[in-house]
């Protein structure tokens, strides 16, 4: 048509040529590079998003490991673990809020419309029921139901319920101990959690032929105590009745055997049931023979009297005149009772429980002597024994005593130690002198298999043998006729022991008017071959009574039970005659 041009007119040939050349190029240049891009996603990133899609769709799973048990020493269980699950869910997943509930609610016991609402919120992840047993896992399994899954959550059991709890200790919600032997050996009894990898396809169900790998849990180890279970229970028991009359409001009890320093029984009253932890006062949650400190009063006076046999200063038929009372700087200390001066001999002092006699022998040991038998008894450090929260007592450096501090501490006023030192001391003097170390395990077995005894006991000689023989003697006439505890004793076998009845102090003054009594009562027996010791404490803040009135029955329950159920034969020698006064 005139007057138009076509698209390339005036152009060459040659030009219109390389025009198309560059065309042609340009789109076999696109026509690579999508075929490039096509081979990297099929061939070189296919993997890579072939497994990310797989990744995707798998999910990880904790495998909780089962916490070990915690055995007596004849093997029954205080702590064990059963499996159990938490059931939870996805309600993203789930199909059917209303009909899931409608099938869950008889199986997890959790009424309908709480599940109904748990399984319509806007969330991911809900908790539907806790330590959910097997049986009823495969129950809830066998619905098949979309977005259900389920967790490891097992139960920590305590069979023998209060008894030996406070020992034993408990686990928190995250299955860690938080007290007791459950604390102290948490990576023993522990383990090793696992993981599992599964494949899950719609509603989160696992794929039946998709991935599925597990690093299996290692389950934790067992932690065999030294404590006789059945021994704990009628400790407890018997503490349990004192506790409950009317004026006591705390008591401890510990037994020991004399010849290893094992501990086999240890309770206090009020106790708990680690099964309850939760939902116990936090108050009720320790240990008190081993963490409350109490001033113990004239139980004391055995380590005051070893010091002075030990140093030659006194012999148990040597004979002292003892007022009723002596200055001690500021105060006057006084017996029990009035008297003209006695002619008692060393072992009357110990017998009649003389605070003015045990002062005099004191002063003639000296202060700093004093002291190192104290410390070298136990007073003002820990045992070490394997149990969290342990005190080390009072005991402050002789350097510091007052007139009346170096009056009181002899008689057991003005110190403090738990239940656990005090019965330490006495099984130093039941066994030759020989102070070892409590321990309370046994052996730990681990998962393999192999056991590991507790570590040997330390071993010290605090004083000399002749010298615990002098102090068992003098410690018979305590029971005997005459001395102080005569319902600390028991028929058929020798006890010797000492009773303690000291001033409370008041926390509303922080003195010592109207705050009451500790009494106490430690013994062993049979005094001619000591088997065992056992050292017990009450508190009575508002109640009257002394050692040998209110501390010494128990002991003597408790005491006849070990040495029955410790097959212990009774005594064969008679009692010793004691002279307790002399006269002329």
């Amino acid at each position: 048509m005139p007057g138009t041009r076509r698209s390339g007119a005036g152009l060459s040939l040659d030009q219109r040529g390389l025009r198309n050349r560059w065309g042609l190029a340009f789109m076999i240049t696109l026509l690579v590079l999508v075929i490039a891009r096509l081979v990297v996603l099929q061939g070189v990133d296919g993997a890579a998003y072939a497994n990310a899609a797989e990744q995707d769709r798998l999910r990880t799973y904790p495998i909780a490991a089962l916490r070990g048990q915690v055995l007596d020493r004849n093997g029954q269980a205080l702590a064990y673990t059963v499996d159990a699950s938490r059931v939870v869910a996805d309600p993203k997943v789930v199909k059917d809020p209303a009909a899931a509930a409608a099938k869950l609610t008889a199986l997890l016991d959790v009424p309908e419309p709480d599940l109904v609402k748990k399984l319509s919120q806007d969330s991911r992840y809900v908790v539907l029921a806790s330590q959910v047993p097997p049986e009823t896992v495969d129950a809830i399994e066998a619905l098949e139901l979309s977005g259900v899954l389920f967790e490891d959550d097992p139960v920590r059991l305590y069979p023998a319920g209060a008894v030996g709890g406070q020992v034993v200790g408990f686990v928190g919600k995250d299955g860690a101990g938080l007290a007791g032997i459950e604390q102290t050996f948490d990576d023993e009894l522990a383990g090793t959690a696992g993981v599992r990898r599964v494949e899950v396809g719609s509603g989160s169900n696992p794929i039946p032929s998709g991935i599925d790998e597990s690093t299996p849990a290692v389950d934790g180890g067992t932690v065999r105590l030294t404590i006789d279970q059945d021994l704990q229970y009628v400790t407890e028991q018997r503490l349990g009745k004192a506790c409950a009359d009317g004026d006591t409001t705390q008591g401890s009890a510990v037994v020991l055997d004399v010849a290893t320093g094992q501990i086999v029984a240890m309770g206090s009253c009020p106790g708990f049931d680690p099964g309850a932890a939760s939902k116990t006062d936090p108050a009720l949650l320790g240990n008190p023979a081993v963490s409350d400190v109490f001033e113990p009063g004239s139980v004391m006076k055995a380590v005051t009297i070893s010091a002075a046999v030990e140093e030659g200063i006194a012999k148990p038929d040597e004979v002292l005149t003892v007022a009723d009372k002596i200055d001690a700087g500021d105060h006057v200390v006084r017996d029990s009772h009035v008297h003209e001066p006695i002619q008692y001999t060393v072992t009357g002092i110990v017998a009649k429980s003389s605070n003015v006699g045990t002062i005099m022998l004191a002063r003639e040991v000296g202060n700093e002597k004093l002291e190192q038998y104290m410390r070298a008894f136990g007073i003002g450090s820990t045992t070490g024994v394997e149990l969290p929260g342990e005190s080390r007592g009072i005991l402050e450096k002789s350097a510091d005593w007052t007139q009346s501090r170096a009056a009181n501490v002899p008689i057991g006023q003005g110190v403090s130690v738990t239940t656990l030192q005090l019965a330490s001391i006495y099984q130093t003097i039941a066994n030759d002198g020989v102070r070892i170390t409590p321990r309370i395990v046994e052996s730990v077995t681990d998962p393999d298999g192999r056991t590991r005894p507790a570590p040997q006991a330390g071993r010290t000689q605090v004083i000399s043998r002749s010298t615990a023989e002098d102090m068992a003697y003098m410690l018979e006439a305590v029971v005997g006729a005459g001395g102080t505890a005569p319902r600390g004793a028991i028929d058929g076998f020798r006890v010797a022991g000492k009773t303690g009845t000291a001033q409370r102090p008041n926390p509303d003054c922080g003195c010592y008017s109207g705050g009451g009594y500790v009494t106490s009562f430690v013994g062993f027996a049979p005094a001619d071959d000591p088997r065992y010791v056992v050292a017990v404490d009450l508190e009575r803040p508002t109640g009257a009574g002394d050692g040998g009135g209110v501390a010494a029955p128990v002991f003597a329950d408790v005491m006849r039970y070990a040495l029955t159920t410790g097959a212990v034969v009774p005594s064969g020698t008679p009692r010793p005659e004691f002279t307790l006064i002399h006269t002329p």
